[in-house]
């Protein structure tokens, strides 16, 4: 018989193992996933993990690509983790990042077609301002009337999925697109555009955001009175009110800067790699980088590494779909094991694995 026996301190061997072992298991099950759809799994599992990096043919256009996935995944992520830390539960970065890129892609289309040099970084503060509003609902629900932040967060990513389709058929619609959905392209206009820093290596304003984000959050988890706040609700929350730490303020300050940094997240991906305002304009980069999350323990310099292996596998999915033909959904069921794993494993760092004989009763 079988039992979990809680541990008295987390393990820290499998704090950091937990990552580790979460990836090699979903290689096997993930091969094993190919191989069902008659697919060599070596192969595939190369394709996703090596080619994107190694592979002459590829490596050119993929390794830029690999900044430009991981960007937004990272920035939101550092948000997320923020909440996660202090046991507030920011489901719908999905949501926050479609209305930062509309507030700032419709700051930017307002202004049209001037090409002054200071829309950008308006668009940016719009965007971080949209996003942080759309945060700023679940917030004060939970606040006020103590409503679930989870449940809130995810039902208004299909609110903003609808907003999102108006302002692609509607208010956002380019005039001079022949009546197509979409707005007009903000990466080719000088005043709009998010472009590439450094030809060919990906690099872009929203890249260099991700970055800065590593490193304040950093600094904030470390060296920051807010951090140890974060910390200590998160752990032990009944000390946490003895020692002070106002609970509605870390709530509203946790989702807001969560919901600023996925806004600021979708405008830079619309006034860069997407370029435009669109009806498919969300990827799901908002869910993606909860896995990334927790992926990286929480930890900016494990989310910078999260977000990096995380791109990687879109690239190399990408690739895998091109090359053997593999559908999409298999890939994203294989990154969505890697969430599974994570989880799963993550009991071993609270609890251990005890075998008990059964008694025989007479």
């Amino acid at each position: 018989m079988i039992r979990l026996e809680k541990r008295p301190t987390p393990s820290r061997v499998w704090i950091v193992a937990t990552p580790i072992v979460a990836v090699i298991l979903t290689m096997i099950a993930g091969g094993i996933m190919f191989a069902v759809l008659g697919q060599d799994p070596v192969e595939a599992i190369r394709i996703i993990f090596l080619d994107p990096l190694f592979d002459d043919r590829f490596a050119a256009f993929s390794r830029p690509q690999i900044l430009v996935k991981a960007g937004p995944l990272i920035l939101i992520a550092i948000g997320l983790s923020l909440g996660f830390r202090a046991g507030i539960w920011n489901i719908g970065a999905e949501g926050q990042y479609i209305i930062g890129a509309i507030c700032g892609a419709g700051f930017g289309l307002a202004l049209y077609p001037s090409e002054n040099l200071l829309i950008l970084p308006g668009m940016v503060i719009a965007g971080a301002l949209g996003g942080w509003a759309w945060a700023m609902i679940p917030a004060i629900l939970r606040t006020r009337f103590r409503t679930n932040e989870i449940l809130v967060s995810l039902l208004l990513v299909y609110v903003a999925e609808a907003i999102l389709a108006s302002a692609a058929t509607g208010f956002l619609r380019n005039p001079d697109g022949h009546g197509f959905p979409g707005s007009r392209n903000l990466s080719q206009h000088p005043g709009t555009e998010n472009p590439e820093l450094i030809a060919g290596t990906g690099m872009h304003w929203g890249v260099v955001a991700a970055f800065v984000a590593v490193i304040f959050a950093y600094v904030l988890f470390n060296r920051h009175l807010l951090g140890y706040q974060i910390k200590l609700a998160g752990q032990a929350p009944r000390a946490a009110r003895f020692a002070g730490v106002n609970p509605t303020r870390l709530i509203v300050v946790c989702l807001g800067a969560s919901g600023a940094l996925a806004g600021m997240a979708g405008l830079f991906e619309a006034a860069g790699p997407a370029g435009q305002i669109s009806i498919d304009f969300n990827v799901g980069y908002g869910f993606t980088a909860i896995i990334v999350a927790f992926l990286g323990r929480l930890h900016p310099v494990g989310i910078l590494l999260a977000g990096l292996l995380m791109a990687l596998t879109y690239i190399g999915g990408e690739l895998a779909q091109l090359m053997l033909g593999l559908p999409a959904s298999a890939i994203q069921a294989f990154q969505g094991m890697l969430l599974f794993f994570l989880l799963a494993l993550d009991v071993l760092s609270n609890y251990r694995i005890r075998l008990k004989r059964a008694e025989v009763t007479s």
